[in-house]
């Protein structure tokens, strides 16, 4: 059995994220690699909760943390699909990412004064 590590470090400034950075021993990079947002959860089995810790760097912006929120939605409903093999219910988060990336995108041409 082998025991990759992944190491995820935040470098702060007061409350404020300034930089993300991760590393995977498997990973074909070997520096680490930055990152804008994060978003880890862990499933506690005993207690029947997710347990997740969020993270974003204080220059994410509105528009990239909603294209990050809609590729994470589409990834999770992959991974449920490969997980439990239920295509109906990948479909239907599938749809959902959709209809969030729809509604995402119409609330920041409004921001932009734009719809």
């Amino acid at each position: 059995m082998t025991e990759p590590k992944i190491a995820i470090s935040v470098y702060k400034e007061a409350e404020n994220i300034k930089k993300i950075e991760w590393q995977a021993d498997d990973s074909p990079n070997a520096k680490p690699q930055d990152a804008k947002a994060m978003i880890l959860a862990l499933w506690d089995a005993e207690t029947k909760n997710s347990l997740r810790i969020d993270l974003w760097t204080e220059d994410m912006t509105v528009d990239d943390m909603n294209d990050f929120f809609f590729q994470t939605l589409l990834t999770m409903a992959d991974t449920y699909q490969n997980a439990t093999g239920d295509r109906n219910l990948m479909a239907e988060i599938k749809i959902f990412a959709q209809q969030f990336a729809d509604k995402a995108y119409k609330a920041e041409m409004r921001r932009q004064g734009r719809a």
